[in-house]
């Protein structure tokens, strides 16, 4: 064990016994959502999680300290505190831990400490990638190494249009992380369940789902596996609507000189002024999907 993890104790007893546990983010609580909706969708998350049948792990650093499952206090906490809290990716892990700071963990550091903890499947809303540009900013998320390093389903409802797209899928195939459709053959764009980029693979049921990883984890094979879910299709959004959205949330982005770890949460609060709060609506509605088909997954893996 770790010696700088903290495991809740009804994740330690799950995954003692062997039970199905979902590894949730913080990120989306403290950066992707205002209060109250953040502390609001992230106690959602949690109870789409126990219905369903398994066990959810909320993932931080609070104190310098790794946490896998977080109480409802610390939760209200990262939500009330808002952007005060350290965005944490992995290069900022030692610095906090050390400092005995608190921090909104990643897609990149959430994996890294379900890993730690040995939850293997992971709920979020979307992934980081390439951003566009990359080819003379190299602004490439580190969510994409961690996915080749890192053994941890995560499932989330494709990559954001803020991205490219295409690029994205490129990077992920030379890293050797497969890109799974779960129903769909087209990558999903989180606001919208349609990109034109196909995925790797077409998979239909979560029994398939934990099937693949289980093989996967079975030969040894490094790195993650990354399970693409579009949102629901009476919360997806008009593509143009959106686009024009993002398009013009990137330029004003790119007008202010906003760059690196700051970019993401400008864009998404941008896109929801812009929409007037709808993509707020259809984010917290893919997050709960997603939730449900991370426990659905994980229990077919827990019972082997």
């Amino acid at each position: 064990m770790n010696r700088y993890l903290d495991i809740s104790p009804e994740v330690r007893e799950a995954l003692a016994k062997g039970g199905p546990v979902v590894a949730l983010e913080s990120t989306i609580i403290s950066h992707g959502m205002p209060y109250p909706q953040n502390v609001e969708t992230a106690l959602r998350m949690e109870k789409t999680i126990r219905d369903a049948g398994a066990v959810p792990a909320t993932v931080a650093v609070i104190g310098g300290r790794l946490k896998a499952g977080l109480s409802p206090e610390e939760i209200e906490h990262l939500g009330r505190s808002g952007r005060a809290v350290a965005k944490a990716s992995r290069r900022d892990l030692p610095v906090l831990v050390a400092r005995k700071q608190d921090g909104a963990t990643t897609v990149t550091t959430t994996m890294i400490i379900a890993a730690m903890a040995g939850i293997k499947v992971f709920a979020t809303g979307g992934i980081g990638g390439v951003h566009r540009g990359a080819q003379t900013t190299m602004d490439i998320s580190a969510d994409l190494e961690e996915l080749a390093q890192t053994p941890v389903m995560v499932i989330c409802a494709g990559a954001k249009s803020i991205l490219d797209l295409g690029l994205t899928l490129e990077y992920l195939e030379t890293k050797g992380v497969p890109v799974i459709g779960y129903g769909t053959d087209e990558l999903p764009a989180f606001y919208t369940r349609r990109s034109g980029f196909k995925v790797d693979y077409r998979l239909d049921t979560p029994e398939e789902l934990a099937a693949a990883f289980r093989a996967k984890l079975d030969m040894g094979l490094r790195g993650g596996m990354l399970v693409t879910n579009p949102i629901p299709e009476e919360f997806s959004m008009d593509p143009d609507r959106i686009n024009a959205a993002i398009d013009q949330a990137i330029a004003e982005c790119s007008e202010k000189g906003i760059r690196g770890k700051d970019t993401t949460p400008f864009l998404l609060a941008r896109v929801k002024d812009i929409t007037g709060g709808d993509s707020l609506a259809s984010n917290i509605q893919l997050v709960l999907n997603n939730a449900r088909l991370a426990a659905a997954t994980a229990k077919c893996l827990a019972n082997g």
